[in-house]
């Protein structure tokens, strides 16, 4: 006889047991229901399925509400920055306005008076003046250099005649540095000046500074040198101030940002009004006008550069490019090629010329040489071109490196003639002739 064992709990009915407090109906969360389905406690609770879904209710109208606000925000914010831009538009449209009027005013001045915005002409000598670079700077578009004439080559007396045939003709640019002549040139220029007592105000003179001495210190583009190279140029000249003075040369020596500092320094002390550099290349000068841009100082205006027929490169390709980026302008010297295109030189070294000269035997050899022959056979090509157009071949040379050249001082005499014939508007019908000049002149 076997014995069943029975579990008294299968006996037991769903009704039997005691709800658990907080729950409604028989039914055991995670149980059976009387008809046997079983039902989860999540569902089984009443109370808890209404709490959950006012919780998750308001979770959404708080994420509505969050959302609304933002979209509210952002596009209040959109409404603020459209009414800045038109703001904006409103102010430039306006400024415009004003410098049209104003740019109108002045044009309708100037066509009364006969003058262009970009170049104007002197009434009583025909010279031409224009901006240097772009800066307020007028100036003539030929200059009277001082290179080993003053104070060498040529007596005072000639010196001070030819800055009165320069002046009196509408030149207004005169160009020395502290090393010409060791200092010689600017003692002769300041005392012609001082003794014609011209106005301050009608000239523009300018001056290098690099080479001031033999010592140490008396050479490069330091903040000592500077300074001190430029009060002891001020000296010789008898001025206040110069209008430019230039870096005549880069130093290696010297950092960019020392040069530019102590350049800005003379400028803000009123011993110079603008600067400039001289024979730097194009990242030199860019390197220049990033740091006076980057420490709010003042950056360089023109660049002093050598240009002439057979040295075109620097000054047609890349000054015009930094030109129209930073506003750095040109002003070029030796034109005639230190007097190689003046055709002196075409029979071999002539006596009391400049290559004949102590100290100049760099040029006696640039003449001599190899190239020098291949130039003097360009020259005779570009007599011709003279000859056609009824001027001499220096005419040529010094009309070719417009805009503004420093010309050398020739002879009294030679030196009126050659100012004189420049007065008219010389623009050598530039359509052919500068394909002439550009056939003679190219490298073969």
């Amino acid at each position: 006889m076997s014995s069943v064992v029975q579990n008294p709990y299968i006996s037991r009915t769903p009704t039997s047991r005691m709800p658990k407090p907080g729950t409604s109906g028989g039914v055991v969360p995670g149980g059976r229901d009387s008809n046997g389905i079983y039902r989860s406690g999540s569902i089984s609770s009443g109370s808890g399925v209404s709490g959950k879904i006012l919780s998750l209710s308001s979770m959404s109208e708080s994420v509505h509400s969050g959302l609304s606000c933002l979209l509210s925000e952002r596009a209040m914010e959109q409404e603020e920055k459209q009414q800045r831009s038109r703001h904006l538009a409103d102010y430039q449209r306006l400024r415009e306005v004003r410098a049209a009027a104003q740019l109108k005013n002045l044009e309708d001045f100037l066509r009364m008076n006969h003058i262009s915005l970009r170049d104007s002409v002197s009434y009583t000598t025909g010279m031409i003046y224009r901006n240097l670079g772009k800066s307020g700077l007028r100036v003539s578009c030929l200059g009277l250099g001082t290179w080993v004439t003053f104070g060498g080559q040529v007596s005072d007396e000639v010196a001070e005649e030819l800055m009165t045939i320069a002046y009196e003709n509408g030149i207004n640019l005169f160009d020395t540095a502290e090393v010409y002549n060791s200092g010689k040139a600017e003692a002769v220029l300041g005392s012609i000046l001082k003794k014609k007592g011209w106005r301050r105000s009608s000239l523009v003179i300018t001056t290098k500074i690099f080479w001031g001495g033999k010592a140490e210190m008396e050479r490069g583009l330091s903040r000592k040198h500077i300074l001190e190279g430029l009060k002891a140029s001020l000296d010789r000249l008898q001025l206040e101030y110069v209008d430019i003075v230039f870096a005549n040369r880069p130093d290696p020596n010297t950092p960019i940002e020392e040069t530019v500092r102590a350049m800005t320094y003379v400028i803000n002390q009123g011993m110079s009004m603008y600067w400039g550099t001289s024979r730097w290349t194009s990242m030199e000068i860019m390197e220049a006008y990033s740091v006076a841009r980057q420490f709010n100082m003042i950056p360089p205006i023109c660049e002093q550069a050598e240009y002439h027929m057979f040295q075109r490169e620097k000054v047609e390709v890349h000054l015009p490019e930094l030109f129209h980026k930073i506003g750095i302008g040109a002003m070029t010297w030796s034109p005639l090629a230190s007097g190689i295109i003046s055709g002196k030189y075409n029979n071999g070294i002539p006596p009391y010329s400049r290559a004949s000269l102590k100290g100049y035997q760099w040029l006696k050899d640039k003449i001599l040489n190899e190239e020098g022959h291949r130039q003097q056979v360009k020259l005779k090509e570009l007599q011709a071109v003279a000859e056609k157009i009824d001027c001499t071949l220096p005419q040529l040379a010094i009309a070719f490196a417009d805009p503004v050249s420093i010309i050398p001082a020739f002879g009294t005499g030679e030196f009126l003639t050659q100012v004189n014939l420049l007065q008219f508007p010389f623009q050598l019908s530039c359509t052919w002739h500068c394909l002439a000049l550009d056939t003679a002149t190219s490298k073969h």
